[in-house]
């Protein structure tokens, strides 16, 4: 989980629109199968996607 955020964040970082959502796109399910493991708890994986999310879309326009 952490790897697939770190993918994220590297994304941000270089710029690139396109592979951060690609990123983005990768590590959401793996956030969710975090949840249904009880590994982390639903609210957590919720405050992640939505940080994330918002700092693409930031990125993108």
């Amino acid at each position: 989980m952490r790897t697939k955020l770190k993918h994220v964040f590297a994304a941000l970082g270089s710029g690139d629109a396109s592979a951060a959502k690609a990123a983005l796109d990768e590590a959401v399910p793996v956030l969710d199968r975090m949840v249904s493991k009880g590994i982390i708890e639903k609210n957590k994986a919720a405050r992640h996607k939505s940080r994330l999310n918002a700092k693409v879309k930031a990125l993108a326009s």
